[in-house]
């Protein structure tokens, strides 16, 4: 199981894709990972540690908006990986 991470500009609120740095996140725990392992490590990957940011959940895509920052993080889980 793996999981997309998708950081990207904003325009007015709204993802921009005016630039996008993608990475991915295997899972090393060795168990479903909860939200909070997600988020901690997808803002490690993407150099976010100490950046307050909201957490939204939509459906099956957690969303992070970095505060003071015209960025979004989405966070989804690849399927196609078994």
């Amino acid at each position: 199981m793996t999981w997309t991470v998708e950081y990207t500009d904003t325009f007015a609120g709204e993802a921009n894709y005016g630039w996008v740095r993608r990475v991915k996140i295997g899972n090393e725990w060795g168990m479903q990972p909860s939200r909070r392992m997600l988020v901690g490590r997808a803002k490690k990957l993407l150099g976010l540690n100490g950046v307050p940011c909201k957490v939204e959940e939509y459906g099956e895509t957690i969303t992070l908006r970095p505060q003071g920052q015209c960025t979004i993080v989405f966070i989804t889980e690849d399927y196609d990986n078994g």
